[in-house]
């Protein structure tokens, strides 16, 4: 199974050589494909000259910062349109363990997608502050709560598509653009009937460059579990 794996970046200059190297460790036919929202730190730089001597490495420049969602759209139809099979949500950042990339792999073998889950086994979540440990884990509940999805750990960002799901969902169609994009792709795939399983991993807080956590991002993850369950009551899903 091809699948290439979506890295978003806005300044991750720090950590992007390795994260990158990482990933091109890993058993399975795997490609790369960073999407850098014009990072001022120069991070696309550095992408670009791993490029000399790395094929599967790939880079989608776009001119300024234009959000997680969009970031993630666009690497959607760059994987559909260059035929891969699979397709991997995934931050630059080392909070997500390249080493469970094998494991995704293994389990997208019989399902639609797979979900890194934090919150499946207790709570896998290390260096965080209290406070944002409590955000998230109270998010997803909430979550549950409102949209009715089993889903243990909705806003997580680690995870593997097929690309039969992403055809399915019109991408030109979803809101969200902050953290509240996870949300809305596992509403969407799990309403649609695709078969997903939730795997534990450990989160570990970034080790490099700064968290894009904002009020407008929380606000927005908010109003939009409201959103999609209006529409989803209403058949206009």
């Amino acid at each position: 199974m091809k699948a290439l794996v979506i890295i978003p970046t806005y300044n991750e200059r720090e950590g992007i050589d390795s994260i990158l190297r990482a990933v091109l460790g890993q058993e399975g036919d795997v490609d790369i494909l960073v999407v850098d929202d014009n990072s001022p730190d120069g991070t696309a730089a550095i992408v670009e000259e791993l490029q000399k001597t790395e094929p599967r490495v790939h880079l989608l420049k776009r001119a300024g910062k234009l959000g997680l969602g969009t970031a993630y759209v666009a690497g959607f139809k760059y994987a559909i349109e260059n035929g891969y099979d699979a397709v991997f949500e995934m931050d630059a950042d080392f909070s997500h363990d390249p080493a469970m990339i094998p494991r995704f792999l293994e389990k997208i073998q019989n399902y639609d997608f797979v979900l890194g889950s934090r919150y499946i086994n207790g709570i896998s979540v290390v260096n965080w502050p209290l406070s944002r440990l409590m955000l998230s884990y109270f998010a997803s509940y909430y979550t549950r709560i409102i949209t009715g999805m089993p889903i243990k750990d909705p806003t997580g960002g680690f995870k593997c598509f097929r690309t039969g799901v992403l055809k399915a969902i019109d991408l030109d169609r979803l809101k969200s653009n902050g953290y509240s994009f996870q949300i809305e792709m596992n509403f969407k795939a799990w309403k649609k009937g695709f078969s997903y399983v939730e795997i534990p991993i450990i989160f570990v807080d970034r080790r490099y460059g700064n968290s894009k956590m904002s009020k407008a991002i929380i606000r927005e993850a908010v109003w939009m579990v409201w959103k999609l369950r209006l529409k989803s009551v209403t058949g206009r899903l």
